[in-house]
């Protein structure tokens, strides 16, 4: 069985994460701990909340985060984890992320569209990945997000759209780290397949 930590860092929808991957056949580990981490077969993490807030708390964790990732293993991050994969954010002014995938963060232009973008929206895969393994081009997927990927980068593995294009899949160079701006737990089981191939990746 794999061993999957999530990552705590005191911003993160955890339980419905953990559910997620155990439905997917995973032994889940809720962890801050840098041995635990980096024994991991899998790490995810995850966020909901602010930029700044996330890489203030995360601060700790950098030796770790930057050390797993060099040993090649699969890492996911989700809706903030995603965000904070990336070079830089506008949210609360200039932030730097950990810049594991480069590219930036920008807030949705001021259109007739609500912002936060919440609900159901389709993604259109760019490229073939083992994330993607029998998942449809165009599958509805459940986001909620102020802030956006920017696809001007080239790192996007799947895209979506509201009131702009942007980023609702991103990947590493090295392809071992993968955000994606949707939540897979909450997507159905087309999201529950994304974690499972997940799993099947470590």
């Amino acid at each position: 069985m794999k061993k999957i930590v999530i990552i705590d860092y005191g911003l993160g929808n955890l339980r419905s994460v953990r559910k997620g991957l155990e439905h997917a056949g995973a032994d889940v580990i809720i962890s801050s701990d840098p041995a635990a981490i980096l024994d991991a077969d899998g790490v995810i993490l995850p966020g909901v909340g602010a930029f700044r807030d996330a890489m203030r708390n995360i601060q700790a964790l950098l030796d770790t985060i930057s050390s797993y990732v060099s040993s090649g293993k699969p890492m996911l991050g989700i809706c903030l984890g995603q965000q904070i994969l990336m070079s830089e954010s506008e949210e609360g002014g200039h932030t730097q992320g950990l810049d594991l995938i480069k590219g930036s963060v920008l807030r949705f232009p001021h259109t007739e569209l609500k912002v936060p973008h919440m609900g159901w929206n389709s993604i259109g895969i760019s490229r073939k990945h083992p994330f993607f393994e029998g998942i449809p081009d165009n599958t509805y997927v459940y986001f909620v997000h102020s802030y956006y990927v920017d696809t001007a980068a080239g790192n996007t593995l799947a895209s979506s759209e509201y009131g702009t294009k942007f980023a609702a899949s991103v990947i590493n160079d090295a392809g071992n780290v993968i955000g994606t701006q949707f939540h897979p737990e909450k997507s159905g089981d087309m999201g529950l397949r994304m974690l499972r191939n997940f799993v099947n990746m470590c």
